[in-house]
């Protein structure tokens, strides 16, 4: 009887309930249907981070971001996330960036704190150029830190028949820090400053004109596409080094996995005879001095040339004092380099229709670099002028050279001409307009303590 009871009972309170369920009406779920296609679809405007950010949003990521962000701002987001996912999956190659970075992230770390700049800087040769001195982009990008020519030339990087100061990863570190000192002054946000160095202040100054904010991911939309990602993919790559662990990746063995020396040279001194002496392969030895055009080291009692090499054997001493004191016979003429900005030389070629062109065949065992010291060209002008898209030559083969081989230029005393500062102009940017000026020499002269300058301002520049 009580079992009776019980379940009369609960079938009176589901009846009940039954009652006061709200009855679905066509009014009912079109209300539905707008509420439900109201809702934001839209993921492209970067979100706030203490709410849910995006579809399968991980907040591990930010958690960790946070732990290892020190100066540069670890923003993470959408775009972030894209790019930890793909260096993530890399795990051949972040393998490699973490062998290298054994070798070449102190000498990074030295440069930047010379110039008081954030020591997160040093992963940029990472999503650069893989860490590779002898990388080139297709518009003329050299080295690890990708300099441009005429940048390269503004921040003192010299470039001629023997060397390319872009490839050597000392030099270009110290130039990379100047820039980057000279960008935080200018545009006041390290993001920005990183932006600038992938597209140029110029680009970040519109815009922030165009924008109204200082803020990098407000003015994203208005910078040019690579650079929208490259700061993202930027701070994926300081996430991805520092948990490499956590997503299996392995450090590779470098072939850099000695300790080195440096050395000072007064004389000309070829790596093969180095190489001989010490009894390692030239190729080691060119790549500890990736600068180096000719593997030769083109060192003077006015200007010596530094040379690192393996630390060796002291029964090896009297063969290296050998080698570094001997004089070898090699053409000595130093002849500065051309610029090799594709879109510069793309110019010159348009410009000048008429210029006057000479057509060499391609004799037995030649190559680029030969004929270009012969004719005192760079190879990327033989690249340009012939549409080769490699340094490969045959035999017989038919080039243009534009123009004629140039007479060394006279020496002149040094002068001064002035520059009246405009809206937009830069200390880099300026210093690309004039031959032999540079943005140090440009400071040096009138006195600028920051790089900052204003509309009217008339500069010195040295002739």
């Amino acid at each position: 009887m009580r079992k009776i009871v019980l379940i009369l009972l609960s079938f009176l309170a589901f009846l009940n309930a039954i009652a006061q369920t709200p009855k679905r009406t066509i009014q009912g779920d079109t209300l539905l249907k707008d509420i439900t296609f109201s809702l934001p679809s839209d993921t492209i405007a970067v979100p706030i981070i203490d709410k849910p950010l995006f579809f399968n949003q991980n907040l591990v990521f930010k958690l960790r971001l946070d732990s290892i962000q020190k100066t540069v701002p670890l923003s993470y987001n959408e775009y972030v996330q894209n790019f930890i996912d793909i260096y993530s999956r890399r795990k051949d190659m972040m393998g490699k960036m973490l062998g290298l970075s054994n070798y070449y992230f102190p000498i990074f770390e030295r440069a930047l704190k010379a110039y008081n700049i954030p020591a997160e800087i040093k992963y940029l040769p990472i999503i650069e150029s893989s860490m590779n001195p002898h990388a080139v982009s297709r518009v003329g990008a050299t080295g690890m830190w990708q300099f441009m020519f005429s940048t390269a030339k503004a921040y003192g990087l010299n470039m001629d028949n023997f060397v390319d100061e872009r490839k050597d990863p000392i030099q270009a570190s110290y130039a990379a820090a100047a820039y980057f000192r000279d960008a935080y002054e200018e545009l006041g946000d390290w993001l920005l400053a990183i932006a600038a160095y992938n597209c140029g202040k110029g680009n970040v100054t519109r815009a922030i004109d165009k924008a109204g904010s200082r803020d990098f991911w407000v003015i994203r939309p208005y910078l040019p596409k690579e650079t929208r990602d490259y700061v993202p993919a930027f701070i994926a790559a300081v996430y991805v080094m520092n948990y490499a662990s956590t997503h299996d990746i392995a450090k590779q063995v470098p072939a850099i996995n000695f300790k080195t020396d440096t050395i000072q040279v007064n004389h000309f001194v070829a790596l093969a005879d180095l190489a001989k002496a010490i009894n390692y392969e030239e190729s080691t030895l060119f790549g500890l001095n990736p600068s180096y055009k000719k593997k030769i080291v083109n060192g003077t009692s006015v200007l010596p040339k530094r040379i690192i090499l393996p630390k060796v054997e002291q029964a090896n001493y009297a063969k290296i004092y050998e080698v570094l004191n001997a004089d070898i016979a090699v053409e000595r003429e130093i002849i500065l380099a051309s610029t090799d900005d594709v879109r510069d030389l793309r110019k010159k070629v348009s410009s000048k229709p008429t210029a006057k062109i000479t057509y060499y065949k391609v004799k037995p065992n030649q190559n680029l670099g030969s004929i270009a010291n012969q004719y005192h060209v760079e190879v990327q002008d033989l690249k340009v002028w012939n549409n080769l898209k490699s340094n490969t030559v045959i035999p017989g083969q038919k080039l243009k050279i534009y123009g004629a081989p140039s007479a060394p230029k006279p020496s002149i005393k040094s002068s001064y001409i002035t520059y009246k500062v405009k809206l937009g102009d830069t200390l880099s940017g300026i210093a690309e307009k004039f031959e032999g000026a540079t943005v140090a020499n440009i400071k040096k002269v009138n006195r600028l303590t920051k790089a900052t300058l204003q509309p009217g301002m008339v500069l010195k520049i040295k002739g």
